[in-house]
């Protein structure tokens, strides 16, 4: 897992351990154990990279390798799986393995280094999770991913915070964070709410000095999940238009009296000085996104595709402001 990426009672889901924690009316046992077992848990597999190289004009087998086995779920019809882009490394063939012990091959679609996702493609039709609206604070949620390599286990906490950028993982990041535990091999798996709603993609975990969980744990959200797959399964890349700016975050003096982050360069005749913005301007909010710190915007940005346009609000020299700002191709 990417250096990377509950309470009591315990008890057993269809051979699965599975940690519940009860924060809200409705978070049975007896519901818990009809959405995951019966629906969850056959969506999501285990990643099997094969990290074989060539030593000396000879195959080898890479030696210890941080994360021998991942996860990754079921995404879209046609045996679309999306993973983890670290899962894969530089894997020369992968194989995934479903939760009832049978071994399929597996083509890598695609993958995008800069979102940590990747998408691969089997050919057994699995069943798909529906997508779930992005959680609230403290809301219930689930982990399930191949932890360790030991097989699928479900583990569940609460969400602690939603849309976290600039942790330091990827270029571009959009998570929810958890508390939910996760280890190494579960990078790639599902988060799902409540109902069973696959909310987000397990990507990292945050530590000091050992790739251990200390419960301050990140899946990607799905808007920027769904974003990335449908770019690599039509195009296997992801498209990714230009915005023209460069921005900045806010000193600790100017966050005294707003809270956004300030454009510092704009591209001559590019996508932002057409729309009408400035050199000092202060975005405070992108589509329906607030903007708290400079890494927000391209995390916002990366749901608008090249062509499409967006309502930024800004603050110049004080004065609120709206800009319609049309993505290059």
């Amino acid at each position: 897992m990417s250096a990377r990426a509950s309470a009591n009672p315990w008890w057993r889901l269809a051979g699965v351990a599975m940690v519940m924690w009860l924060p809200a009316a409705g978070w049975s046992v007896a519901h818990a154990a009809s959405e995951l077992g019966t629906a969850v848990l056959p969506s999501v597999v285990s990643v099997l990279p094969d990290w074989t190289e060539e030593e000396n004009g000879s195959p080898r087998r890479r030696s210890d390798p941080e994360e021998p086995e991942g996860s990754g779920v079921a995404i879209r019809a046609g045996g679309y799986v999306v993973t983890n882009h670290h899962v894969l490394g530089r894997a020369s063939s992968v194989s995934v393995r479903l939760r009832d012990g049978r071994i399929l091959p597996a083509e890598i679609v695609g993958r995008d280094a800069a979102t940590d996702l990747a998408v691969l493609k089997v050919t057994s039709q699995l069943p798909i999770l529906p997508i779930g609206d992005t959680p609230a604070l403290g809301a219930p949620v689930c982990a399930i991913g191949n932890q360790f390599g030991l097989g699928l286990s479900v583990t569940c906490g609460v969400v602690s915070a939603v849309h976290r950028t600039g942790v330091g993982f990827n270029p571009i990041e959009d998570f929810i964070q958890t508390d939910a535990v996760i280890n190494p091999g579960a990078s790639g798996g599902a988060l799902v709410d409540g109902d069973g709603r696959l909310v987000g993609v397990i990507s990292a975990i945050f530590t000091k000095e050992v790739d251990a969980n200390i419960g301050v744990n990140f899946a990607s959200a799905m808007p920027l999940v769904e974003r990335v797959v449908d770019d690599l399964i039509a195009h296997g890349r992801v498209l990714r238009g230009r915005s023209g700016m460069r921005v900045r975050d806010l000193s600790r003096a100017e966050r005294r009296r707003m809270v956004g982050a300030r454009i510092v360069r704009l591209v001559a005749g590019g996508a932002a000085e057409k729309a009408g913005l400035a050199v000092g301007d202060v975005i405070t909010r992108i589509g329906t996104r607030s903007v708290r710190k400079a890494s927000d915007v391209p995390s916002a940005l990366q749901l608008v595709r090249p062509g499409e346009d967006v309502e930024l609000a800004i603050l110049r020299e004080g004065v609120a402001q709206s800009h319609r700002l049309a993505i290059a191709p």
